[in-house]
């Protein structure tokens, strides 16, 4: 019997390389687009082995656990590493990132995630990456939680490797990513001995056998359901419109901060200032002794299938995360969270449903 999911057409090099530009469009790049068939850890790893190298030395913006997994993957590609560490209940700043550059010269990597959906913070890339532009620097940003959720711009902002992931505020799937790829990038690959040659992790492979070949035949069988996954969410931020997304993104955030406040002093907001706060989720923090995953646990069974979550690790006990990308960066969802929250530790929910209405709204 036949199954739409199954039985499809092979997917063209034409329509592959299709996506490839929306991706492009999206990015606000010239840049190469190459898209990863995997999820975005594969790129991003890929973007570290080909870039860092024994004797290069790099800066790693460290604002939450990806940028710690950054800096054991440049160590172990050799690079001498200077790890410039942000409070996780704030962003990195451009005179953080210009005194580091100023103290070590050497520094010819620096690589920063934009929003850090774990933690609920987001860095100002555009004035990091005029910093890093005028001192020389290869610039590799992770995008995953940040695009479409707030203003990406590669070229403007001087980003050399943009790896980006459809998972979270595009609404899409997580089998797939995607990295920009500008000439200095390429040159940088291409000298380095070490970089992934022949492997899974390898751009170098791509732009050989895919970019430079004139993209008309693919070098492997692409995750054909997940790309056009991936092509079906780019449609509908296009005919949705980015800064009608990207605004939407924001409300859901200003929303729950709001809402959070109101929660009869039972949590505040992890992340300090609004403007450090991500739109794709929120971090708060549990007051008067109370246990985050306990919290998390009670609010989930007077609610099930909310998109909350309990902080990794260490931070399971005073941190909750808000989920608000995608198809949750929504009144109705914020609104459900907020009450079962409100539910789980016996206070009334009206206050805080009336401030994230009105924070939505203004």
């Amino acid at each position: 019997m036949s199954h739409p999911l199954l039985d499809l057409p092979p997917l063209t090099a034409e329509r592959f390389a299709s996506i490839e530009r929306r991706v492009a469009a999206l990015l606000r790049t010239e840049h190469d687009v190459v898209i990863t068939q995997g999820e975005a850890l594969l790129p991003l790893e890929g973007c570290i082995r080909g870039g860092a190298r024994p004797g290069s030395t790099a800066l790693n913006v460290v604002t939450g656990p990806y940028g710690q997994t950054f800096g054991n993957w440049l160590r172990d590609a050799g690079a001498a590493v200077v790890d410039l560490e942000a409070p996780f209940h704030a962003a990195a700043t451009a005179r953080d990132v210009e005194r580091a550059l100023a103290d070590h010269p050497e520094i010819d990597f620096v690589s920063l995630v934009h929003a850090e959906a774990a933690t609920g913070n987001t860095n100002p890339v555009a004035e990091i990456g005029e910093v890093v532009r005028a001192h020389g620097a290869l610039f590799m940003v992770d995008a995953v939680a940040s695009v479409a959720a707030e203003p990406l711009l590669v070229d403007a902002w001087g980003v050399d490797l943009c790896v980006i992931g459809a998972q979270k505020a595009m609404g899409g799937p997580a089998g797939v990513s995607a990295v920009s790829v500008s000439e200095r990038a390429w040159q940088r690959l291409a000298d380095n001995p070490a970089a992934p040659r022949r492997s899974y992790l390898s751009l170098l492979d791509w732009k050989e056998r895919w970019i430079d070949a004139g993209r008309r035949a693919l070098p492997h069988a692409p995750a054909q359901l997940e790309m056009l996954a991936l092509e079906a969410c780019l449609e509908r931020i296009e005919e949705s419109g980015l800064d009608a997304v990207v605004a939407r993104h924001r409300a859901a955030a200003a929303a729950t901060r709001a809402g959070a406040a109101a929660l009869a002093g039972a949590v505040e907001p992890y992340v300090h200032r609004d403007e450090d706060a991500a739109p794709v989720a929120t971090t708060l923090r549990t007051l008067d002794g109370i246990a985050a995953d306990a919290l998390v646990a009670d609010a989930l069974a007077l609610e099930p299938g909310l998109p909350l979550v309990a902080g990794g690790g260490a931070l399971a006990k005073e941190m909750i995360r808000v989920n608000h990308y995608g198809r949750d960066a929504d009144p109705a969802a914020v609104v459900r969270t907020l009450r079962a929250l409100a539910g789980a530790l016996g206070a009334d929910p009206d206050p805080a449903v009336a401030a994230a209405e009105a924070a939505w709204q203004g």
